[in-house]
């Protein structure tokens, strides 16, 4: 399988460093990542400024590796579009590894998400990787990279729908410690929106955004759930936000048969 590999973190992130060195024992991986880290950079593309791109010695059994100026967004948009040969294109993105959590309703800034997102939105089934944990050393990524590894294995069967991509995240744990694998939805909100004030040394006000944990039921079907219960959680998510399930009702009220006639 041919698998196009990029992320948030930027290239030097040992996040990505231990997937492309698991993947790359039964795959061909290529990567195109960002120059530098772009964490919480939503799925935003570069209009205004040119995007600059270096292909650069391959490492970690990846067959071709490129760096980006570009946001997580530019970096999956420009490999299938302009640098990736067609013999190249891939049969599958992985975002990833992304340094913590992407959970609940903060998958909307993430910069991981939307990177797997921009592969979806171009028709390609991709996945999203998260470590759900603080720590960031080469060893703490390798659980989570050799569970990713054995999903792709076990979806080999499986096509990911249109429109549509699986959000993963590993709980920070060792692989014993680990309590299964859970399909979830997305939870609420991994914590509260607060600010502290704060004052400078040179008297200038600024806040620090220090939101505290939001709690939610241990049994609850959510991917902050399972991840507070040990356990591997897999979301499917759709960038298609239409609520279709209320247009009629909305119809009904905006409009009378089918013509909104009060708009002249």
């Amino acid at each position: 399988m041919k698998i196009l590999i990029s992320n948030d973190d930027g290239i030097l992130a040992n996040g990505i460093h231990a997937l492309m060195e698991e993947l790359s024992k039964k795959h061909d991986v290529y990567v195109v990542a960002p120059d530098r880290e772009r964490s919480a950079a939503g799925h935003s593309l570069t209009l205004h400024t040119p995007l600059r791109v270096e292909e650069v010695d391959a490492k970690y059994g990846a067959k071709r590796c490129w760096i980006t100026t570009g946001t997580p967004g530019d970096c999956v948009k420009l490999a299938i579009n302009a640098i990736l040969s067609e013999d190249e294109k891939p049969d599958l993105v992985i975002s990833g590894i992304n340094h913590g959590p992407n959970l609940g309703a903060d998958i909307l800034y993430s910069g991981t998400v939307s990177c797997a997102m921009e592969g979806a939105m171009m028709g390609f089934p991709s996945i999203a990787t998260s470590l759900a944990s603080m720590r960031t050393d080469y060893e703490d990524f390798k659980v989570t990279a050799s569970v990713v590894s054995e999903m792709i294995n076990h979806l080999s069967d499986y096509k990911i729908p249109p429109r549509t991509i699986l959000n993963i995240n590993v709980p920070g744990l060792e692989r014993e410690d680990i309590a299964g694998v859970a399909v979830t939805e997305l939870g609420s909100r991994m914590f509260t929106d607060e600010y502290e004030k704060r004052i400078d040394p040179r008297g200038k006000v600024y806040y620090w955004m220090a939101g505290e944990l939001i709690t939610e039921p241990d049994d609850a079907n959510t991917d902050i759930s399972a991840v507070r219960n040990n356990m591997v959680s897999v979301t499917p998510i759709t960038y298609d936000m239409t609520r279709t399930n209320i247009m009629k009702e909305l119809e009904q009220s905006l409009c009378s048969e089918k013509f909104c006639n009060w708009f002249k």
